[in-house]
């Protein structure tokens, strides 16, 4: 064998080393994204399962599909890109363009429980607001394009907070570490939510077995548990995606303004925890973590509350008056055609 081929080969094991080496630190680096992002992922897997109550079993893990479709979309087509563009030409513009999307989910988990407490309110508030709907072709269009939606503020913190974690390189290394965390998060919490929403299936089919061994029993005691259950955690987990909601969208408020020097909600809701944690030294990790969300959750809901009206009586009517120029503006080309 030529020298000339085993300096070549040497080369080549060489190259080799090195791919493996940056495909290790590709997924070592989505991984410790993936886990920054670990609060937003079960927020949004809280969140998820609501937009599926109501239907048919036949239709749960089709809508399920095309949320996680719409996903796959939000952060691989449109995220992903605009993350990498915002982050080279005007980085400055991602913390206003993430609070938001903060309000907006302080926006929609306020609605919720608005709608809750004074329910008639709430009807005539979205009753403003119907014009600013998509034009669904059915409820379940609807649900889909609100989960969605939603999804996609999800997923833009889910984006910014791998961008930040991420260090600074080749633009193909941070879009591959991108769509890795946007492939693997959309996997992990649409699964988990399919998971959920079809326990109850899988609990009658347990409920139904017939074999008259102790394994039997054990199964379909199981069975029964899942049927009779499954209800009521749905309605608990509805109850924390709308809270996740609220605080994970103040949360970002509160982290946007520290970031333009308005620090006093940031250290505020920080030095409640601290105390709360050296006060009751029991468990003061998970302390701490609830008297922050507390707190963030507390600015979600004066976020909320400030966003209703100001959708109800700006947004509303500008958006009503843009959509009414949409017919005209066919119209007119209707008649430049001919």
């Amino acid at each position: 064998m030529s020298v000339g081929l085993i300096a070549l080969l040497d080369d080549i094991a060489a190259l080799a080393k090195v791919a493996a080496a940056s495909l290790d630190d590709i997924a070592g680096q989505a991984a410790k994204a993936g886990a920054k992002a670990a609060g937003v992922v079960i927020d949004d897997a809280a969140v998820t399962p609501r937009y599926v109550t109501g239907f048919s079993a036949a239709r749960e893990l089709p809508i399920i599909g095309r949320i996680a479709l719409g996903s796959l979309k939000n952060k691989l087509l449109i995220l992903l890109p605009a993350a990498l563009i915002l982050s080279l030409v005007a980085p400055q513009a991602i913390t206003p363009l993430l609070m938001i999307g903060g309000l907006y989910l302080c926006y929609e988990g306020v609605e919720k429980v608005y709608a809750l407490v004074l329910p008639h309110a709430a009807h005539a508030h979205e009753t403003a607001l119907e014009t600013t709907s998509l034009d669904a072709k059915s409820v379940e269009d609807e649900k889909v394009a609100g989960a969605i939606k939603t999804d996609f503020i999800l997923s833009a913190e889910i984006m910014a907070i791998t961008l930040a974690v991420v260090p600074s390189g080749s633009v193909f290394t941070q879009a591959l570490i991108l769509a890795v965390v946007g492939l693997g998060i959309t996997v992990l919490v649409y699964g988990g939510v399919a998971l959920i929403v079809k326990a109850d299936d899988v609990g009658l089919m347990l409920a139904r077995v017939r074999t008259a061994s102790a394994m039997g029993a054990f199964l379909r005691a199981i069975g029964k548990g899942l049927v009779t259950g499954m209800p009521y955690f749905l309605k608990v987990l509805g109850i924390v995606g709308t809270a996740a909601m609220i605080w994970v969208g103040g949360g970002i408020i509160v982290h946007g303004l520290e970031a333009y020097g308005v620090s006093g909600p940031a250290h505020l809701i920080h030095d409640a925890g601290e105390a709360t944690a050296h006060a009751i030294p029991v468990l003061p990790s998970v302390l701490r973590w609830i008297v922050e969300a507390a707190g963030a959750g507390i600015v979600g809901i004066v976020a909320g509350l400030i966003a209703i009206p100001v959708a109800g009586y700006a947004v509303s009517p500008i958006w009503r008056y843009l959509k009414s120029l949409l017919p005209r503006r066919k119209e007119a080309l209707v008649d430049g055609k001919k």
